[in-house]
This record gives structure tokens, C-alpha cells and sequence, in this order.
């Protein structure tokens, strides 16, 4: 199956110069979407791993389903302010600016080792800061994978692990 086609690229969205690559048309189509999912599992199906980690939102959307093909448990890495327990936190640089992921510091057992999962790969801050909060609770991380890697912005360059990828679009 061709993903690339299922992909719709938004121009100059969310501001001038930028090519949104919207993932909302491969999940809607339910045969699309079993089938990345199938393709993913299959790149990380050899690791032996104990859980999958999600980052909010789309790694969400992906991470689960992947869990759960592979017979994993899964942890959601959140956006600020959005647990309600003990949370352990990371912080990363934005291009204007800094942002932070969170976890429940139950999420991983010291000694776990995890593949951590989302939708895009562009400049890799969110990936890098998701790699030094698992590690910050003692988890060790095989890999990190991707729906999509932006090709140019060297985003896996910042990511000490693994970095796998179903697509690549040129950024």
C-alpha cells in the first residue's frame, strides 16, 4: 500500500512556508490505517521491549494500536498539567521558546526497556526530551519510531537512540 498518497499535505499551514503533512486521512480510512499499523509493529516486532510510550496527541492514535498488536502494555507521555498523579517532567527548546512532556512516575519500571512512538519526526526536541524522561525513571530505550520523518531538519541527530520511520517527506 502507498501511505504516502493517504497523507494530505496542507500548504503554508500552520504559517507561510510550512507543509503540514495531516495524517487525519490515513486514519480515516480503516484499511489505511490497519495496514500502518501492521507496518510499524513489523519494524520494532524483533526488540524486545516491555512497553510502548506515546506522545500526546497523534502518538497517541499510533502508539496504542501498536501495543497492542504486539502484545504490550502502553504509557501516555502528556502535555503539561494533564496527569493527576506523581508526575516526573522534561523540559526542550523550541524554535521561539521551551515546552515540556510529563509521565506518571509509575508509568515505567526501573529497568523496562521501551520503543517511544509518535507521528512526526521534524527537528527532534520532542523525541530527545521524551528519550531523557523515560531514562529519567530508569527505563532503557531501544528505539524511537515515527509515522513520518521530515527529511533535511536532521531531527534524529538529537535523538541518542535508534530512530525508525514508516514515511519520509521531504521538509
Amino acid at each position: 500500500m502507498n501511505f504516502e498518497e493517504k497523507i494530505r499535505s496542507i500548504e503554508d499551514y500552520p504559517k507561510e512556508g510550512v507543509t503540514f503533512r495531516d495524517i487525519t486521512t490515513l486514519l480515516k480510512d480503516g484499511e489505511a490505517f490497519k495496514a500502518c499499523i501492521d507496518a510499524m509493529a513489523d519494524l520494532v516486532r524483533d526488540e524486545k521491549v516491555d512497553k510502548i510510550i506515546g506522545i500526546e496527541a497523534r502518538g497517541f492514535l499510533i502508539g496504542a494500536p501498536i501495543a497492542y498488536h504486539l502484545g504490550l502494555g502502553f504509557v501516555p507521555i502528556r502535555k503539561p498539567g494533564k496527569l493527576p498523579s506523581e508526575i516526573v517532567s522534561e523540559s526542550y527548546e523550541l524554535e521561539y521558546g521551551s515546552d515540556s512532556v510529563e509521565m506518571h512516575i509509575d508509568g515505567i519500571e526501573e529497568g523496562e526497556k521501551v520503543i517511544i512512538v509518535d507521528d512526526l519526526l521534524a527537528t527532534g526536541g520532542t523525541g530527545a526530551a521524551a528519550v531523557k524522561l523515560c531514562r529519567s525513571v530508569g527505563a532503557e530505550v531501544a528505539s524511537c519510531l515515527f509515522l513520518i520523518e521530515l527529511d533535511g531538519l536532521d531531527g534524529r541527530d538529537g535523538i541518542d537512540v535508534p530512530v525508525n520511520a514508516l514515511l519520509h517527506f521531504p521538509a
